[in-house]
């Protein structure tokens, strides 16, 4: 149990780490120059996938031995894919469809804050399924 724990730790600081990446692109990129929201968490989310894939097999997940890493690695893609798309699901509906629809939110929320509010709830909820998955399917280790 207490593996577990300190392996949830690394992984929240791996995660804080790839989230200042991934938030930091989004904000710049949304706010900042007026890109697309939807575009924007794309380019955020894929360099945070790089940084948080280097840090997690470093630091956070133990390779089995013997394993298999251009298999690990295209897991790993094929999971952040999946991600990705949570990610750009909720952020959408966030903005597009519970502000848009609610004006009533208008007067106290701006667009900018509607969307990096749904970018962070986004986060929160992919970051719960990165790392089961990524226990389940990566940690397990694949054979050469």
């Amino acid at each position: 149990m207490r593996k577990l724990l300190e392996q949830i730790l690394k992984f929240g600081i791996v995660g804080v780490i790839a989230f200042v990446v991934d938030f930091g692109i989004f904000t710049v990129l949304s706010t900042v120059l007026d890109i697309h929201y939807l575009i924007a968490n794309f380019f955020g989310f894929s360099v945070s996938v790089v940084v948080n894939y280097l840090l997690s097999m470093r630091y956070v997940f133990t390779r089995q031995e013997g394993a298999n890493k251009k298999a690990e690695f295209v897991i790993f893609v094929i999971l952040s894919v999946v991600g990705l798309v949570l990610n750009e699901w909720i952020i959408y509906l966030c903005v597009d469809v519970i502000y848009e629809s609610w004006t009533a939110l208008h007067v106290w929320i701006s667009h900018d804050l509607a969307k990096l509010t749904g970018k962070i709830i986004a986060t929160g909820i992919v970051m719960v399924y990165n790392f089961i998955t990524r226990k389940l399917f990566i940690e397990k280790g694949f054979r050469k």
